[in-house]
């Protein structure tokens, strides 16, 4: 067989007159086209024709909501490819439109920098960053195991103190009780003694009675008089025991502190900036008049609350409400998948894990479990406690908010997996953090981008902000006013420059906060009807639910 010819058939050719190296592509019919071919194809109306260069194949996919209508248009707003009939639905009115081809030609330049810029730059800096962290790392294990041992020398000192104390109380105790038993014993030998001579005395007497030698009864002398003379009555007052109430602030201040250890995260020590660009603005103002993007109706409403939503990414979100499912939702409202929880009790809280599980709350057994695939695993069991609310951290761990059986004491809890790391309970001086539950139990988490961690607390009417080694930072009351409308809080959240959005459910608003707890704006624009759950997407587009509606709205409130 000739190789040439072998050559010669692997070649590309135009499907109508078989010229060699075909320039153009028909993506519906997905043949090879010479130019000169070109307007022979299009002649067929039969069907539709999308002919583009060879080298731009592919470029032109079809709508996913109108099968039979091709993608032209990309919609910035919603990030997504779509047809001619979907621009002119309600749901893309007042949206941004490009050609697609022309997205597709700045988005494989874009593809093209970041890929020389990550393959260059950041991740020899991702290295460096990873090298420095396992020295701080094995640092801190260093130091951790220094302090562990320096607070086991001090408790030991402390439990002497306490072990002398008790010893001495003991021995005064026992010296007094061997001073009171001598006296006592010997006034029981006195006694036994005279009752010898009594028992005597009295044994004569009945032999003199009977007895008729005049000399022997005559000699008698009485001894009564001796006998009536009774031994001092001795009463002992007992000691006894008067426990003082252990003052745990107090001991707290007697044992000793630990100072604060931090992370400082310093922004522009770890932030690049983009090959050939100018400084970026270290900040993203906020707008002046946030505005509602899109708005997703689900399952949820009136008779079936929604309180929880959690983006999955920046096109999908997870919800949980009253009933016993968790329901993920895309930006066009449809259900993409539903959950139903492991012991058929309604979910308290959802988050989303860095590798994308869901994590929920059951309070009524007590868990806290993950869902991945279509398995759903119990990471946590509480004994004592009942499990609130729930976010995952920047370094996968899991911030768990919990109440007591009794409903008088509140912590956050971290885990790692199933291992707790740390427990959040009180300030430096020995005072709650968090409230008691009382009627209601809303308390929300999130960890903010310095690793603060951040409670919304219902019933004091408060977002608590501790820093990563539980110290108290700030609390947010509300800001400066005249006014008197009450400041209680639902859901809490965190964007990338760790501004604290929260809840105002009473007032139908979100506040803004710093990561400082300075107040910055509200969002009381967009016609919410009793927000509740809080999350943030990639972009740091707001997602809000409205607990009786059902509504999810996705706002945006930046620059």
């Amino acid at each position: 067989m000739d190789p040439s010819r072998n050559w010669a058939q692997d070649v590309l050719r135009c499907r109508l007159c078989e010229t060699p190296g075909p320039p153009m592509y028909c993506d519906i019919c997905h043949i090879h086209l010479c130019k000169a071919c070109v307007g022979e194809h299009l002649s067929d109306l039969s069907k539709e024709h999308k002919v583009l260069p060879f080298e731009k194949r592919g470029s032109t996919p079809k709508c996913s909501k109108h099968s039979r209508k091709l993608c032209e248009l990309y919609c910035e707003q919603c990030g997504i490819p779509i047809c001619a009939t979907c621009l002119s639905s309600k749901e893309h009115r007042g949206h941004i439109f490009i050609e697609i081809v022309n997205n597709i030609d700045s988005k494989k330049e874009l593809i093209q920098k970041d890929l020389q810029e990550l393959e260059n730059s950041i991740y020899l800096k991702y290295q460096e960053i990873a090298s420095i962290n396992q020295v701080q790392k094995s640092a801190l294990n260093e130091n951790s195991q220094k302090l562990t041992t320096e607070i086991d020398k001090h408790g030991e000192d402390l439990h002497r103190e306490i072990n002398t104390i008790i010893r001495n109380m003991k021995s005064n105790m026992e010296e007094t009780d061997t001073k009171h038993l001598a006296v006592l014993d010997k006034q029981e030998d006195e006694i036994k003694h005279t009752i010898s001579k009594i028992t005597q005395t009295i044994t004569e007497l009945k032999t003199l009675l009977d007895s008729n030698d005049v000399s022997r009864v005559s000699a008698y002398k009485s001894r009564n008089d001796e006998f009536r003379r009774l031994p001092p009555k001795l009463t002992v007052s007992l000691s006894s025991f008067t426990p003082q109430k252990i003052n745990k602030e107090r001991l707290y201040q007697q044992f000793g502190s630990l100072s604060a250890s931090s992370i400082k995260t310093e922004e522009h020590g770890y932030t690049m900036e983009s090959p050939g660009a100018e400084s970026s603005p270290p900040d993203r103002p906020l707008i002046d008049v946030p505005r509602i993007i899109t708005q997703i109706n689900t399952e949820y409403g009136e008779f079936n609350p929604l309180h929880s939503v959690s983006c999955l990414s920046d096109e999908e979100v997870w919800t949980c409400g009253g009933d016993n499912m968790m329901r993920l939702y895309n930006l066009r409202g449809e259900l993409v998948k539903s959950v139903q929880t492991k012991s058929g009790n309604p979910p308290l809280d959802i988050a989303v894990t860095r590798s994308g599980d869901l994590v929920y709350t059951d309070y009524g057994d007590r868990t806290v479990n993950i869902v991945k695939n279509t398995q759903i695993q119990t990471v946590i069991r509480l004994q004592g406690w009942r499990p609130l609310r729930v976010c995952s951290t920047s370094s996968g761990d899991l911030l768990v908010v919990m109440e007591s059986e009794d409903r008088k004491q509140s912590k956050v809890v971290c885990y790692s997996g199933s291992t707790k790391k740390q427990s959040i309970q009180y300030d430096d001086k020995g005072r709650p953090l968090y409230s008691s539950s009382g009627l209601y139990n809303y308390k929300y988490i999130s960890e903010n981008r310095n690793l603060d961690i951040c409670v919304s607390d219902y019933n004091a009417r408060a977002v608590v902000v501790v820093n990563q080694a539980g110290k108290l930072r700030f609390t947010y009351t509300g800001p400066p006013s005249t006014t008197k409308e009450s400041f209680k809080p639902h859901g809490i959240t965190t964007d990338s420059k760790g501004r604290i959005l929260t809840v105002d459910g009473d007032n139908d608003r979100i506040h803004i906060l710093d990561q400082d707890g300075q107040f910055l704006r509200y969002i009381d624009n967009c016609h919410l009807q009793d927000p509740w759950g809080l999350c943030v997407d990639t972009r740091d587009n707001l997602f809000v639910a409205e607990y009786w509606t059902g509504k999810v709205k996705k706002i945006q409130y930046y620059m």
